[in-house]
């Protein structure tokens, strides 16, 4: 048996998902991967009679409960199937389990998951990594349209880019947690886009990749920050590691909830890297931390992550011995593209590719 990947693909309306399965099919086919692709269940349902805009709430209740159901069994059945083949397998689902979430209030979401004998982040947990594709509604608004979906329900004027906008950012919300979450902004180039897919997908499998900096800023917070920005606190340690690698120990809180992620990143050549990353739980993250790298001091800092105009940010309050640094990072944003800075931002300083403020730098002891 190969090695086992599953892979959800997710995003707002309008966001390139078809496009972006054809090619994650094509290219790691081409490598000798065999994909499995699991299509999106709520569509299936649409089509088959299911209502999910129901006033009746015995019949919606139901109809989400069986969604949820059905989205379980499909993952089950085709891992089984991955499991008899010999070559590595990429399970690419068309949005998961937590998809569902979002189009109901989270009590609902509650008594159903209870009902099915699960739980959010039982649910997160299932996947190697959630991808999600910013919908063309926030930021690339000339390319909005619903035609390509008899399915979708959402408007193609002004109030229906306001829902769209409002539906990619609850999905989001309901992925926030999950250790390899990546959200892909939109660009002004869609195959840019696409291609941003194929090589956070390559990370996952831990293919070599190419060494690229995000763009970083030094800022102050001059309004106010989004009320529906996901904020985490982070802390962030360095453990000794073989030569030429370097070990990281995060952990990451929000609502109470706790995900700690080990990494590895290797550079095999000039240019290229491999980039490691697994979850593990308290115990082996409370016994790695014997490993930490006297060298360096632990880092804490507070986070708020958002999309602003189609672009994704992750704004980070330093404390402790970094107290007052604040940084701003883009997340995939192209070279070519300038970055859409929200109105609540000054920037001070363009620290890109500046290895003073790296975290593996900011944490050396004085």
């Amino acid at each position: 048996m190969g090695n086992i990947t599953k892979i959800v693909l997710t995003g707002g309306p309008c966001a390139g998902k078809t496009s972006a399965l054809v090619r994650v099919i094509e290219h790691f086919s081409s490598l000798g991967f065999k994909v499995f692709t699991i299509p999106e269940v709520p569509t299936i349902f649409t089509q088959a009679g299911m209502d999910y805009l129901t006033k009746n709430r015995g019949f919606f209740y139901e109809g989400e409960k069986a969604t949820l159901e059905i989205q379980l069994a499909l993952e089950e059945k085709f891992t089984r199937m991955a499991q008899e083949c010999a070559e590595d397998c990429l399970i690419i689902c068309d949005r998961g389990t937590m998809d569902i979430s979002a189009y109901m209030t989270p009590e609902t979401w509650e008594e159903i998951t209870r009902a099915v004998g699960t739980s959010s982040p039982e649910l997160r947990q299932r996947y190697d990594a959630v991808l999600h594709l910013v919908s063309a509604a926030d930021g690339a608004e000339q390319f909005y349209t619903t035609a390509n979906n008899a399915s979708r329900n959402e408007s193609n004027d002004e109030e229906g880019l306001r829902i769209a906008r409002g539906l990619d950012k609850k999905v989001i919300k309901a992925w926030t947690g999950h250790p390899h979450l990546r959200v892909i902004n939109n660009d002004e180039d869609f195959d840019k886009k696409m291609t941003r897919v194929l090589k956070e997908i390559s990370d996952v499998l831990s293919l070599p990749q190419p060494i690229v900096d995000e763009r970083k800023y030094i800022v102050e917070v001059i309004g106010e920050i989004p009320e529906d920005c996901a904020t985490s606190e982070i802390t962030q340690c360095y453990l000794v590691g073989e030569s030429g690698a370097e070990v990281r120990l995060r952990r990451r809180i929000w609502q109470g909830k706790v995900v700690n992620i080990h990494t590895t990143r290797k550079r095999i050549s000039e240019t290229e890297e491999i980039v490691t990353e697994r979850q593990i739980n308290n115990s082996l993250y409370e016994m790695m931390l014997a490993l930490a790298d006297p060298e360096r001091m632990p880092i804490h800092k507070l986070r708020k992550s958002f999309i602003w105009k189609g672009q994704y940010f992750e704004l980070d309050f330093y404390k402790d011995q970094l107290d007052g640094l604040v940084i701003l990072e883009t997340k995939g944003i192209t070279e070519h593209k300038s970055v859409k800075f929200p109105p609540f931002i000054q920037v001070k300083e363009d620290i890109t590719c500046s290895t003073k403020y790296y975290n593996y730098n900011l944490a050396k002891k004085k």
